[in-house]
């Protein structure tokens, strides 16, 4: 299949899913900027005393100025695309960030939990505990659909195909990606390359993933626990 044969299908998700380490901050710079055009003059200047936010500068300005989103609920959403991880993710090659989010509860815990397995597997870090919140945000976007096909852009363990696909489509002027979840079967995710296509996030559940030195053998919600299969 050639990429114009990939269908456009209308997502709406109320809420959508995303979980991220609890280290990250949910109240940062862009929710103190009331109009998304003062982001720029704004971490400009609070760069010239901060490294970390001249990188974010950096990634910002590859957004397009009346794409950006400020005010309360944003830093979440935003941080996606200043904060981009140079070693690339399923549809991202490193050179622009993406917002992952997923339509349940279930896959978004599923998708982190192998995630961060691999990376403590890797490590070969001892038993710990990760601290991890989930945040609940509205989307509604066109996106390009590769739900029920397209194995190449589903492999578990290469994102290749799902990085090249991005750049063009990305270059086309895609919105982003709607595709099937790899880590659970029924699940589905979307990997959207604006943060204008996402409503203010809101903040839900705290989890504790229990790393046993081996692998994440249970997730503790509030005060219940469960123990995973």
């Amino acid at each position: 299949m050639s990429d114009a044969e990939i269908t456009l299908s209308t997502v709406v998700w109320r809420p959508s899913y995303r979980i991220v380490p609890s280290r990250f901050p949910p109240v940062g710079l862009f929710d103190a900027v009331a109009d998304p055009a003062d982001l720029e003059p704004v971490m400009a200047l609070e760069s010239l005393t901060n490294d970390r936010l001249r990188e974010q500068l950096g990634h910002l300005r590859r957004l397009p100025p009346e794409r950006r989103i400020s005010g309360p609920g944003t830093t979440p959403i935003m941080s996606a695309f200043t904060h981009v991880r140079p070693d690339g993710s399923r549809f991202g090659n490193g050179r622009f960030g993406v917002y992952y989010a997923t339509r349940d509860r279930a896959t978004a815990i599923d998708e982190t939990v192998f995630h961060r397995e691999r990376f403590l597997r890797d490590a070969g870090h001892p038993p710990t505990d990760l601290q991890m919140r989930c945040y609940l945000a509205d989307v509604r976007a066109r996106l390009h659909d590769v739900r029920g096909g397209w194995p190449d852009l589903h492999r578990p363990d290469s994102y290749a195909a799902g990085q090249a696909l991005a750049e063009r489509l990305r270059a086309a002027g895609s919105d982003g990606i709607v595709y099937d979840s790899v880590r659970r079967v029924g699940g589905q995710c979307v990997a959207l390359f604006y943060p204008d296509l996402i409503a203010p996030c809101r903040q839900s559940e705290h989890y504790i993933y229990r790393w046993n030195g081996s692998r994440i053998d249970q997730i503790v919600v509030a005060s219940e626990a469960y123990s995973r299969p």
